[in-house]
């Protein structure tokens, strides 16, 4: 008995350690450039960060306020759970706040079911959103990051889906809230699971007695974690994804297979806050472009570049032949890292 315990202690271990390798991005959450990566674009699977792809089609497709009768399927979702019962009632903006902050698969399965007609449906919706926004590393199969072979994503594009996501001002909201009373039949305070957002600068939803919070940190935070989302498989091992923000910089950080990605996250973000800096390329205004054509950027562009880049930052615009359209272009050498569209009117004279 005691040969065959020590067996088992040691092959035990090795079935829940994740399999395919490890990989990080961090962009500049403005433009999408990648700042620092490692293995970023490798295909891994990502866990419960495939639920901001999910909060994002859901909020897309669907109106806060819908109220969906909990199927028993959802109700018996495997994994993470915020525990909704068969047949109960419960608001789509509700099983939102049940999914990012609690990682809920019976959320998921109920928005899926929702909006998409059946998981499947919601699945294709999915993955459509993902081809517009151009995520070729990735491939849904369902709406929770439960282990499928083919569900799978990279570092790069799970970093870009928090910083497409955050773009709409509902899903920001709900991805910053670190405390949310639930009004399903349960009815429990939720808190964040992501532990940077409760040491940082997330948000209080429905909270009528402040003195009920029970993250003391909150009051006196110096984070700079503003939103994000944690997951976990055996086989995808720790996935962490998180939105900093600092003096207007803004930095979305995606470990995939890390686990010790709370400092890691940290290491990342300062990296960014020391070597970077926000620097206007482009001023806002009208530019001569010849005697008859001007363009006119209505917004400044303001890049993060760290020194080097600073010195070999490049502007280039492309104007159409009839003189209707622009494009405005900043470049690193050949690299192309932001292009915007600028208006076309005659030059002054």
């Amino acid at each position: 008995m005691i040969i065959m315990t020590l067996m088992l202690m040691v092959i035990l271990p090795q079935t829940s350690l994740a399999r395919g390798g490890s990989g990080y991005a961090v962009l500049d959450g403005d433009t999408g450039r990648v700042l620092l990566a490692s293995n970023s674009e490798a295909r891994l699977p990502i866990a419960s960060l495939t639920k901001i792809w999910t909060a994002l089609v859901a909020i897309e497709n669907s109106n806060l306020q819908d109220e969906v009768v909990i199927s028993p399927k959802a109700a018996m979702a495997e994994g993470s759970s915020i525990y909704l019962q068969a047949g109960e009632t419960v608001t789509v903006e509700t099983l939102l706040y049940g999914l990012m902050l609690r990682s809920g698969n019976d959320a998921a399965t109920a928005l899926a079911e929702h909006v998409g007609g059946s998981v499947e449906g919601f699945v294709k919706l999915m993955n459509e959103r993902a081809v517009i926004a151009g995520l070729t590393n990735t491939v849904f199969m369902n709406p929770s990051g439960l282990h499928h072979d083919e569900h799978l994503s990279s570092a790069r594009d799970t970093a870009e889906m928090l910083r497409i996501a955050l773009q709409n001002k509902t899903f920001e909201k709900i991805a910053s809230t670190v405390l949310y009373r639930a009004d399903t039949v349960n009815g429990m305070l939720w808190e964040n699971k992501h532990r940077l957002l409760r040491e940082g600068s997330g948000s209080v939803a429905e909270m009528d007695d402040e003195t009920e919070q029970p993250v003391s940190s909150l009051k006196s935070a110096t984070g700079m974690a503003f939103a994000g989302k944690t997951g976990f498989t055996k086989v995808a091992g720790r996935t962490l994804a998180t939105a900093f923000q600092k003096d207007g910089q803004i930095c979305i950080v995606v470990t995939l297979n890390e686990s010790d990605d709370w400092n890691v996250h940290r290491g990342l973000a300062n990296k960014v806050w020391q070597d970077y800096s926000l620097e206007t390329v482009v001023k806002k205004g009208k530019y001569n472009v010849n005697k008859k054509v001007a363009i006119r950027l209505e917004q400044p562009i303001r890049l993060q570049l760290n020194k080097e880049e600073q010195e070999q930052v490049r502007q280039v615009l492309h104007v159409s032949r009839k003189r209707k359209e622009a494009v405005l272009s900043i470049f690193l050498g050949e690299e192309r890292i932001y292009a915007v569209p600028v208006k076309v009117e005659s030059a002054d004279r």
